[in-house]
C-alpha cells in the first residue's frame, strides 16, 4: 500500500539531486558546446545532436519538475504528458550520445589516467553539494529525515488534522456544503443516502497515506464505508469501474475514474474522519476517496456522486 509514495518519492528525490549534478556536467563541457564547426563529420554530427536533444530534454525536464513541485504552472501545455515525453527523449539523446562516443569511451577506459587534485575537488564539490540538497528535501517523503527539510516546499506533519492540504475548499468552492446533500450511487440497482444514513452503515478503518505528485506523503488512519461494499448495494457486476465526482466544479481532477482492482480493494473508503475527527472541508467533507497506491489527485475530495460503469 506504500508503492506509490515509494516510487513518487524516489522519482521527486532523484530528480532534485539531479539538478546539481546537471549544473556541474554543464560547467565542464560547456566550452565544447560552443565549437565551429559545429559538425566535422557524420558521426560528430550524431554526436552534437545526441549532445542537442539530451541537454535541450534535461534542462527543460528539471526545470518543469522543480516548478510542479511548488504547483506553478506557468505554461499552455499539460504537465504530466509533457514530462513524460521529455524523459523518453532524453533518453533517446543519452543512447544516441553514447553510441557516437563509444570508441571514445572504450579508449579512455583502456588507459590508467591518474587522477588529478582539481578533479577530484570537483567531484567532491559536486557529491557534496547533491548530498545537502537531497538530505534537506527528502524529508517530505522519508520521515527519519523529517527534521532536515530546511528547503523541501511541505513538512508532511505539519496540517490541518495533522495533514498538509494541496488544494483547500476555498480554491475549490466548496467551503459550503449544499444543505441537502446526498451521496448518489449509480448502477443497476442507484440509490441515494444522507449523512446519517451513509454514518449507519459499517465503518472500517484504514491506515493509507496521501501521497502527492510533488514528492510529498503522509500517512493517516481513515474511517469510512469501503467502496466496494457501496457498489454492491447498487448491484456493480465483478470487474466494474467506478467514476467519482466531486462537488468542486472546475478542476481538472473533478471526475475521477478508478479501475476495478482500486474499487474492489478492502482498503478503499469513502472516507468520512480522518485522525479520528471529521473530515474538514480542506480535508474533503462531506466524504472523500481513501485508496492504496494513488496519488492524492486521485483520492477525490468533496464526494457527490459515484457512478459504476
Amino acid at each position: 500500500m506504500d508503492g506509490y509514495r515509494v516510487t513518487q518519492g524516489l522519482h521527486v528525490i532523484s530528480g532534485i539531486a539531479a539538478i546539481p549534478l546537471l549544473g556541474a556536467k554543464l560547467w565542464a563541457v560547456y566550452p565544447r558546446l560552443f565549437e565551429w564547426p559545429p559538425a566535422r563529420s557524420v558521426l560528430h554530427a550524431l554526436e552534437r545532436l545526441g549532445i542537442a536533444i539530451l541537454v535541450a530534454t534535461m534542462v527543460l525536464e528539471l526545470f518543469t519538475g522543480t516548478l510542479n513541485i511548488i504547483e506553478w504552472y506557468p505554461w499552455p501545455f499539460p504537465f504530466r504528458q509533457t514530462h513524460f515525453w521529455l524523459a523518453w527523449l532524453a533518453t533517446g539523446g543519452l543512447l544516441l550520445h553514447i553510441a557516437a562516443k563509444g570508441p571514445m569511451i572504450a579508449e579512455h577506459w583502456r588507459r590508467v589516467r591518474p587522477g588529478l587534485p582539481e578533479r577530484r575537488l570537483f567531484l567532491g564539490s559536486v557529491t557534496a553539494a547533491v548530498a545537502v540538497v537531497t538530505l534537506t528535501t527528502a524529508g517530505q517523503t522519508v520521515p527519519w529525515l523529517r527534521r532536515l527539510t530546511l528547503l523541501a516546499p511541505r513538512r508532511p506533519d505539519i496540517g490541518e488534522l495533522g495533514l498538509p492540504i494541496t488544494r483547500t475548499a476555498a480554491q475549490a468552492g466548496t467551503t459550503v456544503t449544499p444543505a441537502d446533500w446526498r451521496l448518489r450511487v449509480d448502477g443497476p440497482q442507484p440509490y441515494e443516502l444522507t449523512m446519517d444514513q451513509l454514518l449507519a452503515l459499517p465503518q472500517y478503518e484504514s491506515r493509507l497515506p496521501i501521497a502527492c505528485v510533488e514528492g510529498w506523503s503522509a500517512s493517516a488512519h481513515w474511517t469510512g464505508v469501503r467502496v466496494r461494499d457501496l457498489l454492491a448495494r447498487a448491484g456493480a457486476p465483478a470487474g466494474a469501474r467506478v467514476r467519482v465526482t466531486s462537488l468542486e466544479q472546475n478542476g481538472p481532477y473533478r471526475i475521477m475514474e478508478m479501475p476495478a482492482a482500486y474499487a474492489q480493494d478492502p482498503l478503499t473508503l469513502l472516507a468520512v474522519r480522518v485522525n479520528g475527527q471529521v473530515l474538514t472541508p480542506n480535508h474533503g467533507y462531506p466524504a472523500r476517496i481513501i485508496a492504496p497506491n494513488r496519488p492524492g489527485v486521485l483520492q477525490t475530495k468533496w464526494v457527490t456522486r459515484m457512478e459504476v460503469f
